[in-house]
């Protein structure tokens, strides 16, 4: 039978306290009835003693603490999954937002699921193919991986988000590949962005969005991030699926955390964080990876805009902790007009190793990135040494290698957000870019590999 009380002592903010509670368990949900018959949901969030503090999916307004009731449901938040989900649009708390029909479940989940067991781990080591060369050819992701982007305010992040959900694939294999994308905290125009974005190329088919705007309760944002990975779940390791979870932006998750946190009168650490945020964001981003012996597999890209453009604010700096790189989207490149305006040198893949090379990508895959990384570095500090001392200052090789670094941008990173590239085209403008050094300088690439592939990009040319 479940229990219900009249005992409401207080309301602050997203949090209500309960009185003389007696059996009550952490996490447990939770049905608030006004005395107009509505009813709010919210899920308990701390037990002291025969007081429950209920942390409120919904807006605190009209609840009357003497005439409401509060049911608690001896369950937790869970999500309904079914394939049938599938091309479908939710909000925050799992509920079709897209007009459809409700779905019917093939089985109920705890969206608080634990992250994978180290020991059941199985490393990441195939390649997912983006179709943007920034990412596949230099700061490759890898099926299994965590690979955040960070960006700014005002930086196109979201049609970034958007060209990997609908381009995003894994070579080389004829398992099902999934997306399921979590937006959290965003406007009505972004939110009807990415499903337009998905439908007119038909990607919405194999993608289940979760949608909290930013007119929605800032509490539902805790639970978005989580109903997504509880569908990836479902998806990857009873569907065998390929899966790859988009969350943007996790700025604003993290700034919910904050608000309830600050209802609870915590201790804040950094910025007002609360001090357990590291342990919090592990919670989600070690959900992904794949397990040993099965098929499927979860692989995260979160979004976050750095507050200020500082990397060392504590929501980039311990995601960066936390997951295995980053993607760094640069605000000088935006304003030269390149896009995706990716800064590939302070961006990183610490498993791209893993997924490229022969028989993933091609044999010379490895060789042209670090020549593209060297060349690239190389320019950009011949061209910073001009600014100081003139063009006339340069040797023949830097002023070779500062053209190189001017046309990387122009061609390489500048793909646009419509173009789709495979690997192989990204692997020969590569090449192409490479002829305009002396081959002396091309010492980070294997002899047979020039022989191989530089004449064939020079006669393209």
């Amino acid at each position: 039978m479940l229990k219900e009380y009249k005992t409401v002592s207080e309301v602050v903010g997203p949090l209500m306290v309960v009185e003389r509670v007696t059996g009550v368990k952490y996490d447990e949900l939770v049905e608030i009835e006004l005395r107009d018959g509505q009813i709010r949901r919210g899920k308990v969030l701390e037990i002291d003693g025969d007081r429950a503090v209920v942390q409120l999916f919904e807006s605190a307004q009209g609840i009357h603490m003497a005439s409401s009731r509060a049911r608690f449901l001896a369950r937790p938040q869970e999500l309904g999954v079914s394939l049938d989900m599938l091309g479908r649009v939710f909000d925050g708390l799992g509920r079709p937002r897209d007009g459809g029909p409700p779905i019917s479940p093939d089985a109920l989940r705890d969206i608080n699921s634990a992250p994978i067991n180290p020991v059941a781990r199985d490393y990441p080591s195939e390649f997912i193919q983006t179709g943007i060369s920034a990412i596949d050819g230099l700061n490759t992701l890898v099926r299994g991986q965590k690979l955040p982007v960070f960006s700014a305010a005002g930086l196109p992040h979201a049609e970034l988000a958007a060209q990997i959900a609908r381009q995003a694939t894994v070579r080389g294999v004829t398992t099902e590949f999934a997306v399921v994308f979590a937006a959290v905290g965003i406007t009505f125009e972004e939110a009807q962005f990415f499903i337009d974005e998905l439908t007119q190329t038909g990607a919405i088919n194999r993608a289940v969005l979760f949608l909290n705007l930013a007119s929605d309760p800032a509490v539902e944002r805790i639970s978005t991030p989580r109903m997504a990975l509880t569908m990836a779940e479902y998806l990857a390791y009873e569907k065998d699926m390929h899966v790859l979870v988009i969350t943007t932006d996790i700025t604003n998750y993290c700034e919910a955390l904050r608000e309830v946190s600050a209802a609870r009168k915590e201790v804040p650490g950094r910025r007002g964080y609360p001090g357990y945020l590291y342990t919090d964001l592990a919670s989600l981003y070690e959900r992904a990876g794949r397990i040993k012996g099965r098929e499927g597999s979860i692989t995260q890209i979160p979004i976050l805009t750095m507050p200020e453009d500082d990397k060392t604010h504590p929501i980039p700096d311990q995601t960066g902790y936390i997951t295995e790189g980053q993607i760094i989207l640069s605000r000088e490149l935006y304003r030269k007009n390149i896009s995706p305006p990716i800064d590939v040198l302070p961006s990183l893949s610490r498993l791209k190793d893993k997924g490229i090379g022969d028989g993933k990508t091609r044999e010379d895959h490895a060789d042209t990135m670090n020549q593209l990384f060297a060349a690239y570095a190389q320019g950009r500090s011949a061209k910073e040494l001009s600014v100081v001392l003139g063009e006339s200052a340069l040797s023949d090789a830097d002023k070779a290698f500062a053209r190189f670094s001017d046309a990387f941008e122009a061609t390489y990173i500048n793909q646009g957000f419509d173009v789709s590239r495979s690997i192989e085209e990204t692997l020969e403008i590569g090449w192409e870019l490479l002829t305009m050094l002396p081959r002396t300088e091309l010492k980070r690439v294997r002899e047979a590999y020039i022989e191989k592939y530089l004449p064939t990009a020079k006669e393209g040319e």
